[in-house]
C-alpha cells in the first residue's frame, strides 16, 4: 500500500538571481537621512508637547517683574579710603585701573588705559616718595605670591588680561594698610 505524504506539497518558486546588495551611502547621504529622521521626531515631540500642555493656564510674563537691575552696567563706588597714605594711593590706583582700563606695554595707551605703574604715578600726583613707597609695597606683594619678579612693569607686561594685575594692586593696598604705610 502506497503511503501518502503527510506534508503538504510545497510550491517551490523558481530560483531567482540574488538581489544586488544596496549601494553604500556616502557620509553626506547618511547625515541627510539622519537629519530628516531627527527633524520628523522633533516635530512629533513638539506637537505632543503642545497637545499635552494645552490645558495648563498661563499668564503672560512681564519683564518688569523679572529684570530688577539696571540694564547699563555701573561700577561700584570706591570703598572708604584707607587712612594711611600708601594704602590710599594703591587703592586709588586700583580704582583708576577698574574705571579707566588696564594696558600692558606702555604707561598709558592711546585709549587712556594705564599699566600698574602708570596708575600709581597718576594717583601719586607728582609725589615721587609716595610713588616709590607704593611701588615698593606692590613689588613686595607680587613677590609674595609669584616669587622672584624683576619689576612691576615686567610683571604687568607679562599678563594678557587685567585680572591678576588688578588683584595684586588691591592686595598691595591691604598690605600697605597692615604695615601702617
Amino acid at each position: 500500500m502506497p503511503h501518502a505524504s503527510l506534508s503538504p506539497a510545497i510550491d517551490h518558486p523558481a530560483p531567482t538571481t540574488p538581489a544586488a546588495p544596496p549601494a553604500e551611502l556616502t557620509l553626506e547621504e547618511r547625515l541627510t537621512l539622519v537629519n530628516a529622521a531627527m527633524t520628523a521626531r522633533l516635530d512629533e515631540a513638539a506637537v505632543a508637547y503642545e497637545v499635552n500642555t494645552a490645558h495648563i493656564p498661563t499668564e503672560p510674563v512681564d519683564l518688569a517683574d523679572i529684570v530688577t537691575v539696571p540694564l547699563t552696567p555701573t561700577l561700584p563706588p570706591p570703598p572708604q579710603p584707607y587712612p594711611t597714605p600708601v594704602a590710599a594711593l594703591l587703592q586709588r590706583a586700583h580704582h583708576r585701573l577698574l574705571t579707566g582700563g588696564w594696558c600692558s606695554g606702555a604707561l598709558v595707551d592711546e585709549d587712556g588705559a594705564r599699566c600698574m605703574l602708570g596708575a600709581i604715578r597718576a594717583e601719586a600726583r607728582g609725589d615721587s616718595r609716595l610713588e616709590a613707597d607704593a611701588v615698593s609695597v606692590l613689588l613686595d606683594a607680587i613677590r609674595r605670591t609669584f616669587g622672584d619678579v624683576d619689576s612691576v612693569p615686567s610683571f604687568n607686561d607679562a599678563h594678557g588680561s587685567s585680572r591678576v594685575p588688578l588683584r595684586m594692586v588691591d592686595q598691595a593696598a591691604g598690605l600697605a594698610e597692615a604695615r601702617g604705610l
